[in-house]
């Protein structure tokens, strides 16, 4: 039997801006002794983690094309206000040039991921770590993508990771666009939390095994005030920065992740911020 979604959940489908919390991906098998209900089948994780959780981010994506067969069996083993982010896939990042993408961003955008719907979030542009940020080449690459697919509003995220984009030029050409800038907690990449589109899209990356919710109490309490305050149109000052000029005051759909670190306890991390966000 799948338990019921959290309570949590609720107070946060009634605004018009929601903070959705998730990890990535749901198949992982130290999972099945610390998260999943013992003897659950592997067939029904999908249905049991989107009962937990509010946003799952879909990585398999990233490394091949799905079929639209995939898409809308996800939809469907889901409760209706869950939300998939994605990876698109790494053949329209990982380039020298980026302005030469097209196909690639195309084959990505009509392999079927219309079929999740009103539950297609975000998608995610990532990017290798030694990819450069060139303004006339990267300029280039987001005029290659899509407002829209099926009659769907996209909504688009880059995941840059070299120190380069750390600059004005980019948050400019970002906002132009209007792109969501990932922001990364972790000292393994650029950390920036400087707003570029009209949501905030967080990857946080600190999780610890020897904590049983992956996160303590101090940090789950600033996570979930940070997050309502990007909810709220609010550009936390405590985050580390390119700009000294804070974005306009916009209320948010908000979205964040527990990714890497003690992977083992993302589950229990993310219940958490769900948790003391409710």
């Amino acid at each position: 039997m799948i338990a019921p979604r959290h309570s949590g959940r609720l107070s946060l489908a009634k605004s018009a801006t929601q903070i959705r919390v998730g990890i990535g991906g749901w198949t992982y098998e130290p999972w099945r002794d610390n998260f999943y209900p013992k003897g659950l089948a592997q067939s029904k994780e999908l249905e049991y983690a989107s009962r937990q959780l509010t946003a799952i981010e879909i990585n398999g994506t990233y490394y091949g094309t799905q079929k639209p067969e995939s898409f809308a069996k996800w939809r469907d083993e889901t409760p209706d206000d869950f939300v998939f982010s994605m990876k698109a896939n790494r053949f329209a990042t990982n380039r020298r040039v980026l302005a030469e993408a097209g196909d690639s961003v195309d084959k990505f955008i009509d392999s079927g991921i219309s079929e999740l719907g009103r539950k297609l979030g975000p998608i995610v542009w990532q990017f290798m770590p030694t990819k450069q940020f060139d303004p006339e080449d990267f300029e280039a690459f987001l005029n290659l993508l899509p407002k829209d697919v099926d009659g769907i509003k996209l909504r688009h995220v880059m995941d840059v990771r070299h120190e380069t984009f750390m600059t004005e030029a980019y948050l400019k050409l970002a906002r132009k666009y209007k792109v969501g800038t990932v922001f990364t907690d972790s000292d393994e990449y650029p950390s920036f939390a400087d707003i570029t589109g009209d949501f905030v899209y967080a990857r946080l990356m600190r999780t610890e095994s020897k904590l049983k919710t992956g996160i303590g109490p101090k940090a789950l309490e600033q996570w979930a005030g940070i997050g309502q305050q990007w909810r709220e149109g609010k550009d936390p000052s405590d985050l580390p920065h390119v700009s000294d000029k804070p974005a306009g005051e916009k209320a948010r759909d908000v979205f964040m992740f527990f990714i890497s670190g003690a992977k083992e306890r993302a589950p229990a991390a993310a219940m958490a911020l769900i948790k003391q966000l409710g």
